[in-house]
Parts: C-alpha cells; sequence; structure tokens
C-alpha cells in the first residue's frame, strides 16, 4: 500500500474515532441529561434555598427576646417537620436557641441579580431595616438586614405572609448525610414535633 494511502487511512480512522467519542456528549441517554437537568434545576430553584448558608454564626439579631416558655427548650431535641432545604424534613434538631418574634415568608429579588426568590421562609421581623413596628402585613415592602442565602442582604422584600409565633436556631444533620448544620435561622414552633 503506498504511504499516502495508508497515512489517509490511518488519518480517516483517527478522524472516526475522534468524531465519535465527541458525539457521546450528544448521545447521552434521556436519564442521564435528566439526571443533570435536575441537578441543575435543584441548584436554581425559584426558592433559593440550595444557596442558603446552612449554617449560621449564632449571632442574633439586635432587639430579638428569648422565648420565656418555648414549647421546646434549649438542649431539647424535636423532629423537623418542614423541608426549607434538601435532608431537612424528618431530621433531629437540638434546639440552639429560642425567641418570640414575627416571622415573615416574603419575596424579593437577590442583590447579585439571581432570579426572584418567592415565599421564603423565614426573616424575623429583627432582621429587617427600620421596619417600624410588628407586624408588617402582607404586601408590604421592607429591606432585608439578613445573609441566609447570597443576594439577601439589602435586598427590597414584599412580605407574603406574616406569623406571630415561637422562632428556632437548631442545629441538625440532614438525612440526606453530610455534615451537620448548625445554628440554622429559623423553623417555626409549628414546624417542629416531639421526638
Amino acid at each position: 500500500m503506498p504511504k499516502n494511502k495508508w497515512m489517509m487511512g490511518t488519518l480517516s480512522l483517527v478522524a472516526a474515532v475522534t468524531l465519535s467519542a465527541c458525539n457521546t456528549g450528544d448521545d447521552m441517554s434521556d436519564e442521564s441529561m435528566d439526571m443533570d437537568n435536575a441537578s441543575e434545576e435543584n441548584m436554581n430553584e425559584d426558592s433559593g434555598h440550595m444557596n442558603m448558608d446552612h449554617s449560621g454564626s449564632g449571632e442574633i439579631p439586635d432587639g430579638l427576646q428569648e422565648a420565656e416558655n418555648p414549647t421546646y427548650e434549649v438542649g431539647s431535641q424535636a423532629i423537623i417537620e418542614t423541608d426549607h432545604m434538601e435532608g431537612m424534613k424528618g431530621a433531629e434538631a437540638t434546639i440552639v436557641g429560642a425567641f418570640d418574634t414575627t416571622a415573615y415568608a416574603l419575596t424579593y429579588t437577590p442583590t447579585d441579580g439571581g432570579e426572584p426568590v418567592e415565599n421564603h421562609k423565614w426573616v424575623i421581623h429583627e432582621e429587617l431595616e427600620n421596619p417600624g413596628d410588628a407586624p408588617l402585613e402582607p404586601g408590604d415592602e421592607a429591606a432585608i438586614a439578613a445573609d441566609h442565602m447570597e443576594g439577601m442582604d439589602g435586598a427590597t422584600a414584599t412580605i407574603d405572609s406574616v406569623e406571630e409565633t415561637t422562632v428556632y436556631m437548631v442545629d441538625f444533620v440532614p438525612t440526606t448525610g453530610g455534615e451537620e448544620v448548625t445554628n440554622h435561622k429559623w423553623v417555626t414552633e409549628s414546624e417542629l414535633s416531639p421526638e
């Protein structure tokens, strides 16, 4: 076989192998594509909860009053009955703090330009900038002075719902595994149940 024909044959074979290797990315199964899309969607949920700073510093906002007689005392355990973030529902929580306040579910657009976050639970009255007397009403606007998630601090929020309640700061290990979440803010009394 002449040298040129041999080289052309080899080049054709290399090109075919290269193209087929590149093509596998386009021919991925629907299942793996769906998994990739689901992962991306989970990281970019409208709720924004995947971007939450799961663990907090434990700092308490100025003016926040400790609950005098909370249902769940500091140091006790309770079961989390809400799913603000993945791995939360059903987890055993250790109560780190209990405070009487007004809690708000609210909608806001992050200051870092992300998608609007709808019905975020919870920001408490003491985490709003100069909110005036509690409670605010659904439809009221207020500036957030908390950083539970990226882009939250300084954002203007619309109040979706209001709950005057005891809120709890909790530690828990996610039911999905992973590191313990410490000083998570906030879980309301109705979102906990006895062990």
